[in-house]
Formats: C-alpha cells, sequence, structure tokens
C-alpha cells in the first residue's frame, strides 16, 4: 500500500547529550514504525534555569546532527531553537506543517509521557491532526491503549540516560560506548559535562 504522504515520525528532546539509546530508539522508529524517516527535534535551553549541566544549544545540535549523519533514516531538526519560547509541541507541529505540508507528521513520545499526555496544551488537536506513536518506557505499561489515532510500537527498552552519560563524564568514565563515535569526540574536544572541580 502506498501512502499519499511521506510520513515523518517527530522526536523531540533535549538531548544533553544525544546517546547511544535515543538512536537506537530512532532508528527502530523510521525502520519498523508506519514512518519514512525520524526528525529528532531538538529542544531549547530553557533560559530560566541555570543548569550548568545544559550545553549550549549549539553544541546540542552540532552533537545531533552528527549521530544522526551516520543515518539516512533520522534526521536532525533544529525547527524549535527559531521559534517562541516557551514552545508547545503543537505549536512546532504546526510550523512543521506549514514548512512541508507535503508530509505527514506524527509525534513520538514514550508511554511515561502518554500517562500525562491529556495535560499537554492541545492534546486532542493532536491526536486528531497528526496522532502519536508511543514507545514502552519500564514501569509505564502501555497495553491498556485503545485509542485508535495512537500506534504502538514495540521498541526495545534502552535503560541509558543523558544524565547517566554526563555523570560519567564528570567522574572521568569513559563513556565510548554509550555515545556514537563522533558525538564523543566531539564531547572530548569540547571539554563538555567536565567536573568543575
Amino acid at each position: 500500500m502506498t501512502r499519499d504522504k511521506a510520513v515523518v515520525g517527530v522526536f523531540g528532546g533535549s538531548f544533553n547529550p544525544v546517546h547511544s539509546g535515543h538512536m537506537m530508539l530512532a532508528s527502530y522508529i523510521a525502520q519498523f514504525g508506519n514512518v519514512d524517516t525520524v526528525a529528532m527535534m531538538l529542544s531549547p535551553c530553557n533560559p530560566l534555569k541555570s543548569d550548568k549541566v545544559m550545553a549550549s544549544d549549539t553544541d546540542r545540535f552540532n552533537m545531533l546532527k552528527l549521530a544522526c549523519d551516520e543515518s539516512g533514516l533520522v534526521l536532525a531538526d533544529d525547527t524549535e531553537l527559531s521559534m517562541p519560547r516557551p514552545s508547545y509541541t503543537i505549536d512546532t507541529l504546526n510550523r512543521l506543517q506549514e514548512l512541508n505540508p507535503e508530509v505527514k507528521y506524527k509525534l513520538i513520545i514514550g508511554s511515561d509521557n502518554w500517562k500525562i499526555f491529556p495535560k499537554w496544551r492541545a492534546s486532542e488537536e493532536i491526536l486528531d491532526r497528526f496522532g502519536v506513536i508511543v514507545y514502552p518506557r519500564r514501569d509505564y505499561p502501555i497495553h491498556d491503549i485503545t485509542d485508535p489515532r495512537v500506534e504502538i510500537i514495540d521498541a526495545p527498552m534502552i535503560d541509558i540516560s543523558s544524565t547517566f552519560i554526563r555523570d560519567g563524564i564528570a567522574k572521568g568514565k569513559d563513556m565510548n560506548y554509550f555515545l556514537t563515535g563522533e558525538v564523543y569526540k566531539y564531547i572530548c574536544q569540547h571539554h563538555l559535562y567536565q567536573s568543575e572541580s
């Protein structure tokens, strides 16, 4: 069955830094989900937070691009960085649709976010106009989702977090196998996430 439009899954996050778990999930959805590609949407830094371990928008996008450059199906997207802040998911999806009317977008979220999804701004509009792909997160079962606007994807659960990566780097651990080679090289070259002590 051929599609009328290319379908792009939108997978958002701060990606601070993007790690192998993110990339494996995005790759799995791009290859085994009902999408043609996955756009990894970088969320901007929150200017109200003085989080010293948050790398700059530029560094995070550079790392995301390095990671995605190794795949033809997973793409780095910086659309949110040029939008008014705070940016809401519905605004991002609407902006993407305006920029690319020939594409159908679907939102990708974890089952932890699905649990609170009714509290999101314009959650029903997101479901009606775009649809949602939900992947499993530990301790958040998804077998009870029956909404036809939602696609459940049985992606492998990879328990790696950006916090774990940052903590490991700050402690001087070798985190090479938890990140793509180019991203790890970038972190080392730019001295990101290193302990200030």
